[in-house]
């Protein structure tokens, strides 16, 4: 079984001219003058009992005017980083090189935004031939040495009357444990999102048995089988969330994702340098897509029970609503108008709802069958264009 483990890594400007509007917007890419974590995530393989795959870094960049610096820089902390196994960077210049020798859908496939960036994550690991994908983050570190027997561990089995093609681990919080934790505020009440993931953890991640169905999947802690990233690709529409809705489209066709108790990777990520408004609006949007998808796939929102069920019901505008009145009136009591302006903009963009009446789950399968038609491809001509990949870092 060829195994490949990939790590994406975003890198914005320099910290002095901060983001700029047009830049990609990540929870929170890198300063190209700082080291960030990406090393401290490649150092901890060293704890893997098997060192038998490959380790792909995805590198993007937030802007197309800092790309080749992103590359240097991954480059370089790559190789003083030493990875036990081989080792291959891929980043814009790399893609430039196959888009001239293969016909790439680029809405699905490109190094800007999570989804795409994701779906090289898939495209990759293919074009070496791997059966099995383990995609990790780069704030994350390993702390169990034998993490990659047990992510291989069920693939391939029946469970539940399901074969276990698709697998998620889970996070072990900074503080421990594996629920989230943060200060209580009164628009907390209302946009519960906080409660709900720690509910759904309760079940899936604290109880019984081992491996499980589940509603939930943590994009940092993932196992795909071929036989599942060779035909679902991530959604594009989907810019924030796009691992549970991956999960999705895998339930849309025909498959299901495990989760497995033992499966867990120390989760240390740095603070996120967008507003909370912000944050919520990239929620809102993808709730409302979500919710329209799976409407016109005929699945319902307690099929996702408590997450991110509780966020796809008709509902959904009236939570909205609620909570962002409570935050705005937070933010002007902390004198922060515009936020507070922001804030309210949320409501009009619910109840507007961009995707209402639109073909939302007719495109995305337009979609898909371009991504099987792309990864066939890939298998033909995989002698030939494995040979555009980039070398082995030393």
């Amino acid at each position: 079984m060829r195994k490949a483990m990939v790590i994406p890594t975003y890198w914005a400007r320099p910290s002095a001219e901060g983001w700029k509007p047009g830049d990609a917007v990540y929870d929170h890419p890198t300063p190209l003058d700082q080291e960030g974590t990406l090393a401290r995530a490649i150092k901890s393989i060293e704890i893997l009992k098997d060192l038998d795959f490959t380790l792909v870094i995805i590198a993007a960049a937030t802007s197309p005017e800092i790309e080749e610096k992103v590359e240097e820089k991954v480059k370089e902390i790559v190789s003083h980083s030493k990875p036990p196994v081989p080792t291959l960077v891929f980043s814009h210049s790399d893609l430039r090189r196959f888009e001239d020798r293969i016909s790439l859908p680029t809405e699905l496939l490109s190094l800007r935004g999570y989804s795409p960036i994701r779906n090289m994550c898939l495209w990759v690991p293919h074009l070496l031939g791997a059966d099995v994908v383990i995609l990790i983050d780069d704030d994350e570190v390993f702390e169990d040495p034998h993490f990659m027997e047990k992510a291989v561990e069920f693939l391939g089995e029946e469970v539940e009357g399901k074969r276990v093609l698709a697998k998620a681990g889970y996070y072990i919080q900074p503080y421990g444990g594996y629920l989230l934790k943060k200060e209580f505020e009164p628009w907390m009440g209302i946009w519960d999102n906080l409660q709900q993931m720690n509910r759904a953890f309760e079940v899936y991640i604290g109880s019984g048995p081992r491996i499980k169905r589940t509603p939930f999947v943590f994009g940092g802690n993932a196992v795909l089988h071929r036989e599942v990233f060779t035909k679902i690709p991530f959604d594009p529409s989907i810019t924030r969330g796009e691992d549970i809705d991956y999960l999705m489209n895998a339930e849309i066709a025909g498959y299901s994702f495990f989760l497995d108790r033992q499966l867990s990777i120390r989760h240390l990520p740095p603070p996120k340098p967008h507003p909370l408004w912000m944050r919520m609006r990239e929620d809102i949007i993808r709730f409302l897509y979500e919710r329209e998808k799976i409407n016109q796939a005929g699945l319902k929102a307690e099929d996702y029970d408590p997450y991110p069920g509780a966020f796809l019901r008709e509902d959904l505008e009236d939570k909205v609503r609620e909570a962002s009145q409570l935050l705005a009136l937070q933010y002007l009591t902390q004198g922060k108008a515009e936020d507070a302006r922001q804030t309210l903009e949320n409501v009009s963009i619910a109840y507007q709802n961009p995707f209402r009446g639109r073909p939302v789950l007719e495109d995305y399968l337009n979609l898909r069958e371009k991504w099987e038609k792309m990864m066939a491809e890939v298998e033909e001509r995989r002698e030939e264009l494995k040979r555009l990949l980039p070398p082995a870092l030393p």
